[in-house]
């Protein structure tokens, strides 16, 4: 795609040398630009992750997720600020749902994709979107970066741009910029200076310890099952395996097609060793369940889980209760679990806002769909509030 012009991506004269451009893949982009401006903080924005679902044929314009990152460059090409962006021709693997308005819009003549997504595909944690290193300029980068977002969407005639699971500051700045502002809810785990397992049940009601204890004893039956967290080189090749044997079970059953393939995760494996922890469940020697996390910037981020067996109670023990007793023990600040699910708020997991924003081209439907956000960013707030009244803590102060 060409570049666009420094007028049509930038109004801000603190940013008046800079311009934008949007490049077909990010094996175009110099992986050590784009980290610099991205951070180390999130592992879901990093060039290798992105790389990685573009190389494994995951993230393709076959799958319709065409990579279309956005950069913005200075007058020398030096890469000053950089999007994570897709042109789509569906609305799947997003996780801030937008059937409904994709359905509406045709219903009415219109026609919604191709759409632009700035996301981390298949990927529902929250974290930067607009990616710019710490510095006095940034603030002007970043409202330059939101330009040329909108502009890069005019220039491929697209309904609609979607900035989906951004920083809450990122959020802010796109509503200045006119985006309309949505949110969601998740649950977060806050590790409040825990010593261990047992102090931070000791935080919770009784009734809610007593009935973690009673399913961490029914996850293991009877001793028969075991727990092994692994890391970096410690996991081989048959666990990976095994992994994807459950990834691929629980995915056709949720959803039918999974959206990520055995090559995405030899990628990884090979390149993110060090951003990985592995939670596999054993009977008798034999792994029957795995959990996925991510590390980075002092969080845990439980990402896919998978199972062979109906063993109750081994979904918590998995993916809930190993990741919180592996941010204790390595001091990680919180553990997010993912999308949806309020039974993992009787297990210790607080709910928190998400954030996206949605610029829509489209004046009468953006009119409509504003209105809609109000409402609905009323009622997340209203559930948030009786949630957070009804969660599992003693009233000591710890949460």
């Amino acid at each position: 795609m060409e570049s666009l012009s420094s007028t049509d991506a930038v109004d801000d004269g603190k940013a008046a040398d800079l311009s934008v451009r949007s490049t077909e893949s990010f094996k175009a982009v110099d992986a050590v630009a784009w980290d610099a401006c991205a951070g180390a903080g999130n592992p879901f924005v990093s060039h290798r992750f992105l790389l990685a679902l573009e190389e494994s044929g995951c993230a393709t314009a076959q799958t319709g997720w065409a990579p279309s990152p956005i950069l913005l460059e200075t007058r020398v090409g030096k890469l000053a600020a950089a999007a994570p962006a897709y042109l789509k021709t569906h609305s799947y693997g997003e996780y801030v749902f937008d059937h409904g308005w994709a359905g509406a819009f045709e219903h009415a003549g219109g026609r919604y994709y191709p759409k632009l997504q700035v996301s981390s595909p298949f990927t529902p944690a929250p974290g930067p979107r607009l990616l710019a290193p710490a510095g006095p300029e940034r603030n002007a980068q970043l409202r330059a970066l939101v330009t040329g977002i909108t502009a890069t969407a005019e220039r491929y005639s697209a309904s609609s741009a979607h900035v989906t699971f951004c920083a809450e500051d990122e959020w802010g700045l796109l509503g200045d910029a006119g985006y309309l502002l949505r949110t969601a809810e998740q649950f977060h785990w806050v590790n409040d200076t825990y010593d261990s397992f047992e102090d931070f049940l000791a935080a919770l009601a009784s009734r809610k310890r007593k009935a973690i204890r009673k399913e961490r004893r029914t996850a293991v039956a009877g001793g028969a099952i075991t727990f092994r967290t692994l890391e970096g080189p410690q996991i081989t090749e048959n666990d990976w395996d095994a992994f994807f044997e459950f990834y691929m079970d629980t995915g056709r059953r949720k959803w039918g097609t999974p959206y990520l393939n055995r090559t995405f995760f030899q990628l990884i494996g090979d390149r993110m060793a060090d951003d990985i922890v592995l939670v596999l469940a054993d009977h008798g020697g034999t792994p029957i369940a795995g959990a996925l996390n991510f590390k980075g910037g002092g969080v845990l981020y439980g990402r896919y889980w998978g199972t062979s067996s109906a063993q109750s109670a081994l979904h918590f023990e998995v993916c809930y209760y190993q990741a919180i007793d592996y941010a204790i023990r390595h001091g990680l600040a919180r553990v997010e679990a993912g999308a949806q699910g309020q039974h993992k708020l009787a297990r210790g997991y607080l709910p928190v806002r998400t954030y996206s924003a949605h610029w829509i081209a489209d004046p009468g439907f953006r009119a409509v769909l504003a209105e809609w956000l109000e409402r609905e960013r009323h009622h997340v707030d209203v559930e948030i509030g009786e949630l957070s009244a009804h969660g599992p803590f003693r009233n000591t102060g710890r949460k």
